[in-house]
């Protein structure tokens, strides 16, 4: 199994690794701000965490666009 993994890793071309990998360390960068982070709103945090899981490159967007500006701000 992991060679298949490797073996597809290997075939992938540089332009191929960015488009999987920009979007997967954006989606783990909301999922970790928002458990991290204190919203103005208890259920916004449940609410953008489902957003983000089921919904993973639309999620993201979304959070970014609509979902950071309701984190409470020190």
């Amino acid at each position: 199994m992991m060679a298949n993994v490797l073996l597809f890793i290997g075939s992938l071309g540089a332009f191929e690794l960015f488009i999987l990998i920009i979007p997967a360390l954006l989606w783990l960068y909301a999922l970790v701000e928002i458990l991290t982070k204190s919203f103005k709103n208890g259920t916004d945090k449940i609410v953008w965490l489902l957003v983000v899981l089921l919904l993973p490159v639309l999620g993201f967007i979304l959070y970014y666009a609509i979902g950071r500006s309701r984190l409470v701000r020190s």
